[in-house]
This record gives structure tokens, C-alpha cells and sequence, in this order.
């Protein structure tokens, strides 16, 4: 047979090989196979020297194809435009691009602009950080240290008044009441007339303890206590043991009535968590103790716990918490005050030019502060207690700077306080017959009365910053409410926009600002000036 017949034959064996990826080599020593494709795979090479047969496997890594430029004989006529493109930032593309460089050059903006405020700051005041220049005085912290271990005793007066309560609901069940058929005690109108008016009784109590306790720290913070500081924590301090003993009395409330008549549909109403522990089981001191400690506003009698405390963790965020808070009083000793002491001339002279440009100024560091203080309280301090406590339910917030409104942010920033309005004020008046405008007005008033208290209290200016900011976004919550709903990825930006600017710029600098120079009106600079001008009046220099 001749070379010329074989060849089409063996032409077709190497095409055969090359289409199916299998290239097949017989050298000398053996035979070498590839199996897998062109651009890589499995390579068995077997080794047949002296009738050996060993076979070694290896793994070859595919290779990208090159463009071969030396094969192209004419290399000024390449198709360079060969189909319709749109630029990489218009609306035709179909490919969004990533910002990821934009968002690292911002980050290095951000770093440089603040670092050369700080170099500036320095340069222009010094080092204003001073350890005896607070004016802490001594009644200030006996009357703190006071305050710390009264406020709690208007828990404990709530616990000996469900106490009475549970054992009154104990003997009313004896002799016990007969079921009905299907297995139920449906209330009578006597019954119902008689928890109701036992109900109000208990209410009244619960109400004196709680508005005592309020007005009481209130009363003394107001006139006894000059430090801003202390007055705000013992505000705060009674702020919380109010809402935790409104939400210890309205809860056993329920729970009181549902164990008097336990009608089926009810019961399967409650919580299978609670069964572990039902009323009135969880009227005791330990179960008070426990509520008083957990880092929530909202009584239960079973919570889920973990199942050992890691110390190591409490440590961590402990030392979180400690290194938070001296960052925040360096930030507001060395740039917040500077700031606030030379806008106060401006605001005596109404220069709105120079409030705003003051404003825009103070916004950067009061945000800085601001999220300090977010860390530390939220995810350091709380998780710690937490973890002491062993205290499972952890989602202290959620991820509110992505918020697309401002009714999103007050739902995810402060979930302990937005699950108590929304548990004991705005349920039930919803299941009552109101609407949703008229709960979330009672939310947003009672809100905005606690908020003027726990800053117009501490520095001794009930002047209504606060209890405007905070009752004004009811209608900023209803302009940015449309804005949530879009699916559009603009109109979540735009709502995410107007979060922000009403946040940093116009909501906590203007409010600082106003107090800062109420304070300063009433006991600092501002006041001893005026004083002297009054002086300056009644006396006449001589001439």
C-alpha cells in the first residue's frame, strides 16, 4: 500500500484525536497520553521499558490562549470597533460597574481632610485635654451614688404589688370555677367586672410608683445636681426602671387574666416559650432580679439564654466600651467644645451666615461621637451584659445606615425602646380601634416627652429642641415613606440621602448647639457677660 493511500486515513485518526482531546505519543521508553481537552487535563504517562509497566499520573493546568501577533500578516487593519458599545457610567450599559475605587478614594479623603482638622485644631488651641478642669462637685456625685441605688427600689415596690396580685388570683381560683363543655372558663359579666376593677386598683399603684420614681429624680436632678454627666445618667437610669416596670405590669397583666380564665383560644395565644415558667410562677425575687439585669426593656418570664458566659468575650467588649469612652471625651474636649464656645457669639448675634457655617462644622465631629457612642452602648456594652447575664436574644439593632427612610431608622437603630412602643403603646391601641396615625402620634408624643427629660433635665433648659426633634419626624417619616416602597434603586438612595442630611446636619448639631448656649446663657460665659453689660448699664463709666 502506498504512502499516498494512508494518508487520508491517518489525517482522519489525528483529526479524530484532536476533536475528542486524546493525544496519543509512542516514544522509546513508553507511551504518553492526554486526555481532557486542548487546554489542559489528566496526562498518563506509562512507562513500558523491559515489559515494565508503571504508570505516572500529573495534572496539567489549562492555559489561556494567546494572541498570536506574528501570525498576522497585516496588523494595521484589525477590527478595533466591531460592535455597539455604551460608555461604562451611562444608563445603557448593561453591566453595572464597581465603585469599589471611588469608595477607597473617598475613604482616603475622609482620612486626610480629618487629619489635617486635627493637625489645624492642635496648631490653633493646643492641648485642651485637662483631668481636674470638670467641675464634679461633691454633692454632684453623693447625689449620683444616691440616686443609682434608689431609682431600682420602684421595681422591687412593683414586684410586691404583682405579688399581692398573684396571691389574690391564687385564692380566687378556690374553690375553682366549673368549665363549660368544650373545656373552658369564659369570664362572666361578674368576673369581668370584678378583674377589671381589681385591674384599676393595680393600675393606680403601678402608676403612683412609677411617676413618683420619675418626678423624683427628675425634682432632684433639676435642682441638686449641676453636672450634666451625672444628671443624664440618673435621667436615663430613670427613664429605664419607668419603662421596665410598665412593661413588668402590663405583661402580667395579661398573663393574670389568662390564668383566671383560661379560654383555649387564648392559651394557644401565648407564647410557647412561656409555658416553661407560667403565671404565677414567675412572681418571684429571682425572676424580678433577672429583668431588672437583662439588657431589654421588655419583661418575659422565660428569655432564651445561652448556655455558659465567655469571659473572654466580656473582656473584649468591656475594653471596647473603656477605650470608646475616653475617644468620645477627647473628641468633645478637644474639637466639639472649641467649636461650640465659638459659635456662641455668633448665635448672640443672630449672624445665620456664621450659625450655618458653625453647624456644618460641628456636624463632622458630633457624627463622630455619635457612632462612638453607638458602638460602645449597642454593640460593646449591651453584648457584654448580655453575656453576663447570658441573655440570648442579642439583636440590639439592625443595619439602620442602609435605611431608606427615616420611619426605617427609628425601627432599626434602637430596637429595646421600638419594641416597647410597638409591644405596650402602638398594639394595643391598634387593637383597640385606632389608627395608625393616631398610635403612632401617642408613640412619637410619649417618646418626645421623655427625650426633652433626658436632655433639658440634665442641663437645667427645658427649652423644646428635643422634643421638636423628636416629634417632627412624624412628618419627615410621612415625606420619605413613598421612598421605602420603591423598588427603583434611585428612590432608595434618595430616601437614604435625606436620612443622612436630616441626621448629621440638621437634627444632633442643632440640637447640641442650642443647649450648649442655653447652658452657657444660664451658668457659663454668655451669662457673665450679659451680667456685665446689665452692670455696664445701670453703671456708666465716667468720663
Amino acid at each position: 500500500m502506498s504512502q499516498a493511500s494512508l494518508s487520508p486515513t491517518n489525517d482522519s485518526k489525528m483529526n479524530t484525536a484532536t476533536a475528542t482531546g486524546t493525544r496519543l505519543d509512542d516514544p522509546a521508553n513508553g507511551v504518553t497520553r492526554r486526555t481532557g481537552g486542548e487546554d489542559g487535563g489528566v496526562v498518563k504517562k506509562t512507562d513500558q521499558l523491559n515489559g515494565n509497566s508503571n504508570t505516572e499520573t500529573t495534572i496539567s493546568t489549562p492555559e489561556k490562549p494567546k494572541r498570536s501577533y506574528r501570525s498576522r500578516k497585516y496588523r494595521h487593519v484589525e477590527a478595533i470597533h466591531s460592535e455597539s458599545q455604551p460608555s461604562c457610567l451611562s444608563h445603557d450599559t448593561t453591566e453595572t460597574p464597581s465603585f469599589l475605587g471611588f469608595r477607597n478614594l473617598m475613604v482616603i479623603v475622609l482620612v486626610v481632610g480629618n487629619l489635617r482638622l486635627v493637625i489645624e485644631n492642635i496648631q490653633k488651641y493646643g492641648v485642651l485635654i485637662c483631668l481636674n478642669c470638670h467641675d464634679f462637685r461633691p454633692t454632684d456625685l453623693q447625689i449620683g451614688i444616691f440616686l443609682y441605688f434608689l431609682i431600682p427600689c420602684h421595681l422591687f415596690l412593683a414586684y410586691f404589688i404583682e405579688l399581692v396580685a398573684a396571691h389574690s388570683a391564687r385564692s380566687s381560683l378556690f374553690p375553682k370555677p366549673k368549665p363549660s363543655p368544650s373545656g373552658t372558663s369564659s369570664p362572666t359579666e361578674a368576673q369581668l367586672s370584678k378583674f377589671q376593677s381589681t385591674w384599676t386598683l393595680i393600675w393606680i399603684f403601678h402608676a403612683l410608683n412609677i411617676t413618683t420614681c420619675l418626678v423624683l429624680t427628675t425634682y432632684v436632678v433639676w435642682y441638686h445636681v449641676h453636672h450634666p454627666l451625672i444628671g443624664t445618667l440618673s435621667e436615663v437610669h430613670a427613664i429605664i426602671v419607668w419603662l421596665k416596670t410598665a412593661s413588668y405590669a402590663f405583661t402580667n397583666r395579661d398573663l393574670r387574666h389568662a390564668y383566671l380564665h383560661p379560654v383555649t383560644g387564648e392559651l394557644d395565644a401565648l407564647p410557647e416559650l412561656y409555658r416553661e415558667c407560667p403565671y404565677p410562677n414567675n412572681i418571684t425575687f429571682t425572676n424580678l432580679v433577672y429583668f431588672w439585669w437583662a439588657p431589654t426593656l421588655i419583661y418575659q418570664p422565660v428569655y432564651p439564654r445561652t448556655s455558659k458566659i465567655r469571659w473572654v468575650f466580656v473582656a473584649k467588649r468591656l475594653g471596647e466600651v473603656v477605650c470608646l469612652s475616653v475617644f468620645i471625651w477627647f473628641c468633645s474636649a478637644q474639637y466639639a467644645a472649641p467649636v461650640l464656645i465659638n459659635s456662641l457669639d455668633k448665635i448672640a448675634s443672630l449672624d445665620y451666615f456664621s450659625i450655618i457655617e458653625r453647624l456644618l462644622k460641628l456636624s463632622t465631629i458630633s457624627l463622630v461621637i455619635w457612632l462612638a457612642g453607638f458602638f460602645a452602648l449597642f454593640q460593646s456594652f449591651l453584648n457584654a451584659l448580655a453575656e453576663i447575664t447570658r441573655f440570648g436574644d442579642r439583636s440590639f439593632y439592625e443595619a439602620w445606615w442602609n435605611s431608606e427612610g427615616l420611619g426605617m431608622y427609628w425601627r432599626t437603630w434602637n430596637k429595646p425602646v421600638y419594641q416597647f412602643f410597638r409591644r405596650h403603646v402602638y398594639s394595643p391601641m391598634r387593637s383597640r380601634g385606632y389608627t395608625h396615625k393616631t398610635a403612632s402620634f401617642a408613640v412619637f408624643f410619649l417618646s418626645a416627652v421623655l427625650h426633652e427629660l433626658l436632655v433639658g433635665v440634665p442641663t437645667h433648659n427645658l427649652i423644646g429642641v428635643a422634643f421638636l426633634g423628636m416629634f417632627l419626624q412624624l412628618p419627615l417619616i410621612q415625606i420619605t415613606q413613598p421612598l421605602e416602597k420603591r423598588k427603583s434603586s434611585s428612590g432608595k438612595l434618595l430616601g437614604n440621602t435625606i436620612f443622612w442630611v436630616s441626621f448629621t446636619i440638621f437634627g444632633q448639631p442643632f440640637a447640641a448647639l442650642m443647649y450648649f448656649y442655653a447652658w452657657q446663657a444660664k451658668y457659663g460665659s454668655v451669662s457673665r457677660q450679659q451680667q456685665h453689660q446689665s452692670v455696664q448699664a445701670v453703671c456708666p463709666a465716667p468720663h
